[in-house]
């Protein structure tokens, strides 16, 4: 071990007795809170949270809507889906309750300063800008794009069914199809033409992001200080220096994110300068959402327009926050229509006569047709309710404060407690799944996966709650100044794939187990442990 390695092994260990002397001798606000006992005094209750986080999870049948568990150096964390606590957290009290210095410090070092990287003004003058980029005159430019690339995707999946049922790994092509949409639609760069196979750098780092930033979820949480040791350039050379296997992967993938970023960002900014005919000549015809932000970034005010660091960001931002979540959660519908054959069959019916040209054709839809078909909004709602991609969110405490909650809870000394005393650094996680289905919101069939819920009036409790939620009452998307920017790009692109492969496709389970992994963005593979993402259905051809 070199002398540098040495000390920051030390730094290490010093800083870990201290927060270990702390959390055994301080008391804290939050003691009287019930929750799981520690299973170490080092990693608190990340243990379980990391190995099993369904297990984890499930803790709120135990607990309740708020509990609380230990986290690294055993420090206290609380743990709630409480609807009047999630308001607080994520719209009300959105300034106490800001994204946490992790989650921060982690986007911030392998994208840039993008917008899942900043906060505050910074945050605000990014949202700004990029909001009206997602609008429904936007998206109903980029449906002709997605159509002629989900036109390719049932042609290669076609290929492969032309001599009868095939398994086929449905997770890989969601993928490789929820890059190619976001790179077109999001960036104007095509990635994979879908009928053939063609490695690229960029799309192999974003795929391979969240799952090593996974393998690093520990290691992770001393970021936030790691980051102020130094300059960058001194940070990176300590990196470099700690042989994990994880952690120089990360290097390399952030290596890549950043010289593709910057690539496409130059190739965008000679076009425009260039004039519309050479936008034109790009993929996406300049309708694509970087070509619109450059633009409107150009003709911005000083105070409102994004510096180039923060403008070469939003590329990798952009891909990343849209290619798991949404090919997750398509490959999520999938399997759940290959294990509800009534629902894919009902589901077909009404696609096929939306698309039925009058001559026995089926046509594409555009945007307002595809998103008005109400089975088929009902069988997405119903999926991202159930299932969401991202299950649990962190957020911290800048501030002490009270936190609301909607129901007194009872502490462990017997006293019932109407709000939370939370501390300045404490870290909250709120729990997606357990929100979205609250039986007491949403009836005693919550944990049920029913399209038909949404084709009738929602239960009178839901509409009380106010769960601050952008979309249908659900946290899948959260709300607040940190809501989903793309919720209805990812809700266009699902709808449009569906829309295709359903009536061209029937879809069955291969009699084997699928295991959901809850790693950031849930995943599935094809057994408990395993690491590979993948997703094998029995696919067949309809005509």
């Amino acid at each position: 071990m070199s002398p540098l390695q040495q000390l920051l092994a030390g730094g290490i260990v010093l800083y870990a007795a201290w927060r270990l002397a702390r959390a055994v001798f301080a008391k804290s606000p939050v003691d009287n809170i019930p929750g799981p006992a520690t299973e170490s005094y080092l990693t608190g209750n990340l243990g379980l949270f990391n190995r099993d986080r369904w297990a984890f999870q499930n803790l709120v049948h135990t607990y309740g809507r708020l509990f609380k568990f230990h986290g690294l150096f055993n420090a206290n964390y609380l743990y709630t889906y409480d609807p009047r606590a999630l308001h607080s957290i994520f719209v009300k009290d959105q300034d106490v309750f800001e994204e946490n210095d992790v989650i921060l410090e982690s986007f911030k070092t392998a994208l840039g300063p993008g917008l899942l990287a900043t906060v505050e003004k910074q945050h605000r003058r990014q949202r700004k800008i990029l909001n009206p980029l997602f609008s429904a005159k936007h998206l109903r430019d980029m449906t002709p794009i997605f159509n002629e690339i989900i036109g390719r995707l049932q042609e290669a999946i076609g290929s492969r069914v032309k001599s009868g049922t095939q398994e086929l790994d449905i997770l890989g092509w969601m993928g490789r199809t929820a890059l190619e949409l976001i790179g077109q639609g999001g960036l104007g760069r095509s990635f994979d033409p879908l009928t053939r196979d063609v490695a690229d750098e960029f799309a192999e780092a974003i795929k391979a992001y969240f799952p090593v930033m996974h393998q690093l979820e520990l290691p992770r949480l001393l970021l936030p200080k790691l980051t102020k040791i130094g300059p960058p350039s001194f940070r990176r050379k300590i990196l470099e220096l700690i042989p994990y296997a994880p952690l120089q992967r990360i290097i390399q993938i952030s290596d890549a994110l950043h010289a593709s970023s910057l690539e496409i960002y130059n190739e965008k900014k000679r076009a425009l300068e260039k004039g519309d005919e050479a936008v034109k000549q790009q993929v996406g015809e300049g309708k694509d959402i970087m070509s619109v932000l450059l633009r409107e970034n150009m003709v911005a005010s000083e105070e409102d327009r994004l510096p180039d660091d923060e403008v070469v960001a939003q590329v990798s931002t952009l891909v990343l926050a849209a290619m798991d979540t949404t090919s997750n959660a398509l490959a999520r519908i999938l399997s759940l229509l290959a294990e509800h054959q009534d629902v894919q069959d009902k589901l077909r019916e009404e696609l096929v006569q939306a698309r039925d040209d009058g001559t026995g054709h089926l046509r594409d839809l555009n945007y307002d047709e595809v998103m008005g078909l109400p089975y088929l909004d009902a069988v997405c709602r119903e999926s991202l309710r159930r299932y969401a991609p991202v299950t649990v969110l962190m957020r911290e405490v800048r501030k002490d404060a009270m936190l609301p909650l909607s129901e007194p809870i009872r502490g462990i000394d017997g006293q019932l407690m109407h709000a939370i005393p939370v501390t300045k650094g404490m870290r909250i996680f709120t729990d997606v799944v357990a929100s979205n289905c609250n039986k007491a919101l949403w009836g005693p069939d919550a944990d049920e996966w029913k399209p038909e819920r949404w084709l009738n009036p929602l239960p009178r409790a839901l509409e009380d709650a106010h769960i601050p939620g952008v979309y249908s009452h659900l946290m899948t998307f959260i709300g607040g100044a940190r809501a989903c920017i793309g919720f209805k790009f990812s809700q266009l692109e699902m709808k449009v794939v569906l829309a295709s492969l359903i009536p061209a496709f029937k879809f069955e389970p291969t009699g084997r187990p699928i295991y959901w992994n809850a790693a950031g963005v849930a995943y599935p593979s094809a057994s408990k442990g395993s690491r590979k993402p993948e997703l094998p259905l029995r696919v067949t051809a309809l005509r």
